[in-house]
């Protein structure tokens, strides 16, 4: 599960554009081609903690906040990073239980 994790979090970390603590972009960051609603935005905030690399004792870091972040509020950005977890945890269950299947049937045959 943890390679899954990491194999997402190196696919997606380009796209995230990290930066080094909430109120300053990165300096690679590049100006929006067009711009996102409220809801786009929390959405992307949500989805980029979702598949945020974790730490060695499997937790998710708070901070430095995500590129996708910096735009909201900071109760808005507990609020999508509460999400996000919910999110992670969730596809790490979902993954769980497909393994789980996988393994029922094979022993099964």
């Amino acid at each position: 599960m943890r390679t899954i994790a990491a194999i997402c979090a190196a696919v997606l970390a380009p796209l995230t554009g990290c930066t080094e603590n909430r109120l300053t972009p990165a300096a690679t960051d590049a100006a929006p081609a067009h711009t996102l609603s409220h809801a786009q935005v929390t959405q992307q905030c949500i989805d980029a903690v979702a598949t945020r690399a974790t730490e060695q004792a499997g937790d998710t870091p708070f901070e430095p906040a995500l590129h996708a972040c910096l735009s909201l509020s900071d109760s808005e950005y507990l609020d999508a990073y509460m999400r996000g977890l919910r999110q992670q945890s969730q596809a790490g269950r979902d993954e769980l239980q497909r393994q789980l299947d996988a393994a029922r049937s094979n022993d099964t045959q």
